[in-house]
């Protein structure tokens, strides 16, 4: 596509520019001129072919068809390849790397003769020569290795001596292969000779890359991989060469394997095997023991000179050693990765190394197939390793291609496989014709059929070693390293011995007779044993993990000894307090640990049992967490004023740390060794203990964040609101974006509205932020949706981004408000929490304003009419407590004015204002810039008319309030209706001239200079008393004309009110039509001005609630359909009887005054048709809370549930504990708590029994509302109310004496009063039902017999009481004085007590008699005559 095409490009640029600077560079560094000039030219060249390249590929993208053009692109592309590849060269040391291919493939002509000349030499010369030329040529492969590591200048010396080194062993091969018996010997040793010399080219080339680019994934790993393949092909020559030597060829390919497997201990960053580090032991144990009995063998073998025998036993001690070395290798790797500080590499897409090998196979397979001397037996094994290798390589192709996420390269790596599947496959059919037969025609079409293959391979080598899919090496930390370190000498040393021992039982093979050189085999042989047990010491000791488990053991140690000691802190009250932090960000740090510990478990247990190179990062993470884990838990109990919770966040915490210590220990035992079953058991334990510990912990974090109350909810509330903020397709908008513009306006700032209350309840009132949090809540999630779409309609897109944007962060604003404030509620005593509360609730606001920008670039003309409308809304408002003042006679003028002083400036401002809605009206089809000024000019004139006609009012002094009413209505009725114009002009800007809200603006305009003109005829008829009651009148019927508009649309309210309310609202008609009616007939211009004002405020109230009403939720359509219907015919019904009022004030005779009574009729009979739908609207559900049948059934009701409390609270009592007199006074105690409850039982049925009887009372129209004395307290004020509350009340009184008693705090005395007054209150509910109810009824029956249960209930209690109040006096002994003095003192006071008893008694029935007295006198006449 474009976009990558752009992409490529851009970074193909970038990396001209680096390329063009290092050219420079590298130029300038150079000493030869020729060189500096070479290095420039290519890089021109690369430059040149990059343009090209950029050019044909933008021509491919505009025809993507064009099979012209994509084949221009591939020779471009190729021709720039070619031109790196030279610029390469120009290299220090590329050219000298060159110069060594270019000998090497000179050499190798030498091979392509058709005959080979017979050999002068002996053979034991000949192989000798070949012995030595080899070893030099392995050792020359080793040091280009190394040299790569270099400066140029060494790769330079090492790749010339290994072309001269690979030119004496080529003479020596050839001199080798001419002492070959057979035809087919000397074939197969020149075959060997061209894989040598294919593995020697592939060695300079990866050297030459590694040289290149030290940095490029696994070219170390190609090139240690093309080291041995040098070696190998070197081995196979050897033994085919030396056949006739037993033993001595085992020993040359041992030196030889050792040598180039040493290279893997230089600098282990990269895995060498899939071993785990476990394995890597048991495989060094394995292979010692293996080396161990070979090295026996070798000595043995050579001292009874069974030469077979001992070539057997070195080619096994090779492979072990070979083996121990890969082992070690891959120990010390997995060492150095497990250091924390290290960073483990990851495994690649593909294995270049794979891709690599298979592409040298096939292309030494397909040498071999085309070359003149093969055999057919060599051909078919040819041909099989091409299948192989080709089929190895398409598997490799389709597993990367379903690995994968990147589809250019998936589609790649399909084509390349097939391209290599559809090359061999022709191939093989070239090469079962040639087997059938061997001329030379079907050999040329084999060498043919090769070129596709070799072609495709290297094709698809070459895009496998792309850096995007290969391995990335480890970064191994110094540390790492260092821990490295003894695996790595342990095995550099047994390498180096086991060398020199086999050299040394290489010489005693051919002479075993020299005891000197025994000697020396027993030293080497000692080295090589000792160094195999430090390697295994050294591996065993470095184990993954066991030194970060030590670690992390005392760290947590140390954490656990802290929070024991803030656990005595707090024991003795004494942990200090953090005042750094608020309590909310201790608990989010908290809770974020301990999670990040969960988090952790099962990683560690998983590491622990079979994983050990993650072991040691695992434990150092989590020992990590425990720190900031004490710290916070801390913190938090230091907030907490609660001790228990304080304790319990402590130990829980020391709970978790004790745990985690337990799962280190069984980790470290367990260390990562999958085959340490026994461990196992113990790490899966130790994690579920600490899993437990975890959601101990959440469960209390959680519980504490609860009691912040909905916080969560709302917090997730807010954020699911901004998500949906993000979604890509919002619903279709079914408004402009004018509409919406609007509510967000609104809802933005009730959210600034909101701050701002929050901050002031934080200081006076925090546990009233809740409730402000929910609302802000609320007010984002339609601010969010409308936000949406006001993003979504807004123009150009840049503008509903940003608003979005603002919105958005609004959101985030809001959500940490409510954050602090839940916190703050939690600890209202925190002074950070409130000032970081403080500081959101004003980012808050800030973001609002930001919002609020937003959308004013999104239509300022719009933005402006909005802010016009809230400021013409403030004066709406303001006038309505104007008009308040002035009915309550308190709108006065503040000097000695008169209204004539402000007739000409009233009159001025209000033309103004004329000439402004001509400019706002024409400002809706003008620019944005115009409309706002419009908008703005219009705000300020109705501000400054408003005030000028205030002030005019006040001048017509508070001595004629009715007046000054009118001319305020006036100037209210145009601030209405420029509200409605501003918002008219809103809706219609930038509309068409033929969108219905062009018609709403004309008509909004129309009504505004109607009212306009209202209020400039009212303050000129104001002073001429003669008429200004008439102009009232037309003014207030044009007010209701105005308001029956707004009534019959379909605009649904913002709010619901009560069909209560709707028929409370009726009675204002009510008695505005009795007003009219009688200014109908006085014709008093006083009278009229009345009239006006208190109809303008009826017909508006009557009809505002009328349409709440209707639209409430639970409202049928039917009976809103009839209340709007009603609500209309009772505003057409006063209009016309306004009007008639106003036709008689300009005619008054008799015949238009009669007729005044049809028109209130018109108007009460829609008035009561209205009541019945407002009627229908309440259901059955809904009450007049003022009926006072209902308010006598509620009492009754309340009175039940009272007495039903305290019968539940009768139930829990238990006679307190007396050990001295228990079996005495317990059956008295029990007694009375028995006789308590059945007296709660029997009031509590005794008054629902009333209840009921108040309804049949109200079914029968017996009871209506008893009027109250105004000095009455008595129970008697309100019939059965006031009794159902003296019985609930009285019983109240039993249940606490009973419960005094019981406990010994209170006087039987008591009790037998509180008896006695709940069957005195229970007579009186009787009576206060039987004075008017049925007495044969089926309540009333009820009703006598549970009073009668009440007062059984109550004589029992109070027999018990009087019977242990005489056994109590009985029982008490009196202890009479011996000695006579003291007797006649015991007399005396014993007197003394009686009179004084005497004389409290008669004052107490002096007392209840007063009372009684008084309680008649109020008392109802129908229960007088009852009683009497």
């Amino acid at each position: 596509s474009s976009e990558i095409l752009g992409v490529a490009a851009r970074e193909t640029a970038q990396a001209l520019k680096t390329l063009a600077q290092a050219a420079r560079g590298v130029a300038a560094s150079t000493t030869d001129p020729a060189a500096a000039h070479a290095m420039l030219d290519s890089a021109r060249d690369v430059m040149e072919g990059s343009a090209m390249l950029i050019q044909e590929a933008k021509q491919a993208l505009i025809a993507p068809g064009d099979a012209e053009s994509q084949q221009r692109l591939a020779q471009v592309a190729k021709a720039v390849s070619h031109s790196l590849n030279n610029c390469v060269n120009c290299l220090p040391g590329q050219k000298d790397v060159d110069v060594a291919l270019k000998s090497i493939g000179e050499s190798s002509k030498k091979l392509l003769v058709d005959s080979l000349p017979p050999s002068t030499k002996p053979f034991q010369e000949a192989q000798s020569e070949l012995n030595q030329a080899a070893a030099d040529l392995n050792q020359s492969a080793g040091e280009v290795v190394h040299a790569t590591r270099g400066q140029s200048g060494e790769l330079a010396a090492a790749s010339g001596k290994f072309s001269d080194d690979f030119d004496e062993f080529l003479d020596a091969g050839i001199e080798m292969a001419g002492q070959a018996q057979t035809k087919e010997d000397q074939i197969q040793v020149i075959g060997n000779l061209k894989n040598i010399s294919m593995a020697s080219s592939k060695l300079l080339l990866a050297a030459k890359s590694l040289s290149v680019d030290p940095g490029a994934p696994n070219a170390k790993n190609l090139l240690a991989a093309a080291a041995r393949a040098v070696t190998e092909s070197i081995n196979q020559l050897i033994t085919l060469c030396t056949q006739q030597a037993p033993g001595q060829k085992e020993c040359d390919n041992a030196l030889r394997e050792l040598e180039t497997v040493k290279g893997m201990l230089d600098n282990p960053n990269e895995p060498v095997s899939d071993l785990s580090y476990f394995d890597c032991i048991e495989s060094v144990m394995e292979n010692s023991k293996v080396l161990g009995e070979s090295m026996a063998g070798i000595s043995q073998n050579a001292k009874t000179g069974d030469l077979p025998a001992f070539g057997e036993c070195v080619g096994i001690a090779s492979k072990a050693l070979c083996g121990l070395t890969e082992a070690a290798a891959q120990a010390a790797y997995l060492v150095g990765i497990s250091d924390p500080n290290s960073q483990a590499g990851h495994q690649g897409l593909v294995d270049p190394i794979q891709f690599a090998r298979a592409n040298q196979a096939i292309q030494m397979a397909c040498q071999n197939l085309v070359d003149p001397g093969s055999s057919p037996s060599q051909v078919l094994s040819a041909a099989t390793i091409v299948a192989k290798h080709t089929s190895a390589l398409c598997n490799a192709c389709r597993i990367a291609s379903s690995k994968t996420a990147n589809p250019v390269a998936k589609r790649h790596f399909v084509q390349s496989a097939k391209e290599v599947a559809n090359s061999t496959a022709n191939l093989v059919k070239t090469i079962k014709a040639l087997d059938g037969d061997f001329s030379e025609d079907n050999r040329n079409k084999c060498r043919i059929a090769t070129a596709p293959l070799i072609e495709a391979v290297e094709n698809l080598t070459a895009f496998a070693s792309n850096p995007e899919f290969v391995s990335i090496p480890a970064q191994i930390s110094s540390e790492g390293s260092q821990a490295q370190e003894p695996i790595l000498v342990s095995a550099k040393t047994m390498l180096e011995s086991s060398s020199y021992l086999i050299r040394t039982a290489r010489s005693l093979a051919i002479n075993p007779k020299d005891p000197p050189t025994w000697s020396v085999l027993a030293g080497h042989s000692h080295t090589v044993s000792d160094s195999i047990k430090s390697l295994i010491t050294s591996i065993r000791d470095k184990a993954p993990g066991q030194r970060e488990c030590d670690y992390s053991i005392d760290g947590i140690n140390r954490c656990i000894r802290d929070i024991e000691q803030a656990s005595l802190a707090a024991v003795s009250q004494s942990l200090a307090t953090r005042d750094d932090i608020s309590v909310e960000a201790l608990q989010e740090q908290l809770t974020s640990v301990v999670q990040e510990i969960g988090h952790l478990i099962d990683p560690i247990a998983t590491a622990a049992r079979g994983e050990a190179a993650q072991l040691g990062h695992k434990v150092t993470q989590l020992a990590s967490y425990f720190e900031p884990l004490i710290l916070a838990a801390v913190g938090v109990a230091s907030k907490i004023l609660d001790h228990q919770q304080q304790m319990t966040v402590l130990d829980q915490t020391k709970t978790l740390a004790e745990s985690a210590l337990q799962m280190l220990y069984a980790a470290k035992e367990g260390g990562g060794n999958p085959k340490a079953q026994h461990t196992h058991d113990a790490i899966t334990e130790a994690a579920q203990l600490m899993k437990e510990a975890v959601d101990d912990i959440m469960v209390t974090l959680n519980e504490a964040a609860s009691e912040v109350g909905l916080v969560g909810g709302m917090v997730d509330a807010i954020a699911e609101a901004m998500s949906k903020l993000d979604e890509g397709t919002p619903p279709e908008p079914k408004g402009t974006f004018v509409d919406y513009q609007t509510t967000v306006v609104k809802y933005s700032k009730a959210i600034a509205v909101t701050a701002q209350e929050m901050m002031t309840k934080s200081v006076t009132n925090p546990e009233e932020l809740g409730g402000l949090a929910s609302q802000m809540t609320s007010d984002y999630g339609h601010l969010a949706l409308q936000g949406q779409m006001a993003a979504a309609t807004a123009e150009p897109e840049e503008i509903g981004f940003q608003i979005r944007t603002r919105v958005q962060d609004l959101g985030h604003g809001c959500i940490f408000l409510v954050q602090k404030a839940g916190a703050l509620q939690v600890c209202p005593t925190d002074s950070y929490t409130k000032k970081e509360l403080i500081e959101c609730a004003r980012a808050v606001t800030e973001k609002v304003s930001l919002v609020l920008w937003a959308l004013q670039a999104g239509n300022k003309g719009t933005q402006a009419c909005i802010t016009a409308a809230t400021a013409v809304s403030g004066i709406i408002a303001d006038l309505d407590t104007t008009i308040m003042f002035a009915t309550a006679g308190t709108l006065n003028a503040e000097n000695s004015e008169t209204f004539a002083d402000h007739r000409e400036n009233i009159l001025k401002t209000a033309k103004a204002l004329v000439e402004d809605t001509k400019l706002l009206v024409s400002g809706a089809a003008s620019t944005p810039d115009k409309l706002a000024q419009a908008a703005q000019s219009s705000a300020a004139t109705i501000t400054q008319l408003a005030e000028v006609v205030k002030l005019g009012a006040a001048s017509l002094g508070s001595n004629d309030p009715e007046t000054q009413v009118v001319l305020i209505n006036a100037i209210k009725d145009v601030a209405k209706a420029l509200s409605d114009l501003i918002s008219a002009t809103k809706g219609a800007a930038s509309k068409p001239a033929d969108d219905p809200s062009m018609y709403q603006l004309k008509g909004a305009a129309k009504v505004m200079v109607t009212n306009v003109t209202s209020l400039l005829k009212t303050v000129k008829a104001v002073e001429d008393e003669a008429t200004r009651g008439t102009r009232a009148l037309e003014a207030t019927i044009e007010c209701i004309k105005q308001e029956l508009t707004v009534f019959q649309s379909k605009d649904v309210p913002e709010k619901t009110s009560s069909p209560e309310e709707s028929i409370r609202m009726t009675k204002g008609i009510t008695m505005a039509t009795a007003k009219a009616v009688a200014a109908g007939n006085s014709c008093r211009q006083e009278d009229v001005i009345a009239t006006a004002n208190l109809s303008r405020k009826a017909v508006s109230d009557m009809l505002t609630a009328c349409k709440q009403a209707s639209f409430h939720p639970d409202v049928s359509d039917e009976v809103r359909t009839r209340a709007l219907r009603f609500g209309t015919e009772c505003a057409l019904g006063y209009l016309d009887l306004l009007e008639h009022v106003l036709v008689i004030l300009q005619k008054p005779t008799p015949e238009l005054k009669q007729q005044l009574a049809a028109f209130s009729k018109r108007v009460a009979g829609a008035v009561t048709e209205l009541i019945q739908a407002a009627e229908a609207m309440k259901g059955t559900e809904w009450v007049d809370p003022e009926d006072p049948t209902v308010i006598a059934e509620t009492e009754l009701l309340g009175a039940a549930a009272s007495i039903e409390a305290a019968a539940k609270k009768l139930e829990q009592l238990k006679p307190r504990a007396k050990p001295k007199q228990a079996d005495e006074t317990l059956d008295f105690e029990e007694q009375i708590l028995e006789a308590a409850k059945s007296i709660a039982a029997a009031t509590s049925a005794l008054v629902k029994s009333a209840s009921a009887a108040q309804r049949e009372l109200v079914a029968q129209g017996k009871v209506g509302s008893i009027p109250a004395n105004a000095a009455d307290d008595g129970q008697w004020s309100q019939g059965l109310i006031s009794a159902a509350r003296m019985v609930a009340a009285a019983t109240s009184s039993l249940c606490e004496a009973a419960n005094a008693s019981v406990q010994g705090h209170a006087s039987e005395e008591k009790l037998i009063s509180s008896a006695k007054q709940v069957a005195a209150s229970t007579a009186q509910l009787l009576v206060a039902c039987k004075v008017k109810a049925d007495q044969d009824s089926e309540a009333m029956r009820r009703l006598q017999a549970a009073g009668n249960a009440v007062k059984r209930a109550s004589d029992n209690l109070v027999r018990a009481a009087q019977k242990a109040a005489f056994g109590k006096a009985d029982d008490d002994d009196v202890v009479v004085k011996t000695k006579f003095v003291g007797g006649i003192a015991q007399i005396i006071a014993a007197q003394e007590e009686m009179l004084k008893k005497e004389r409290e008694l008669e004052e107490a029935r002096k007392k209840l008699a007063q009372i009684r007295q008084q309680q008649y006198k109020f008392l109802p006449t129908e229960l007088r005559e009852d009683e009497g």
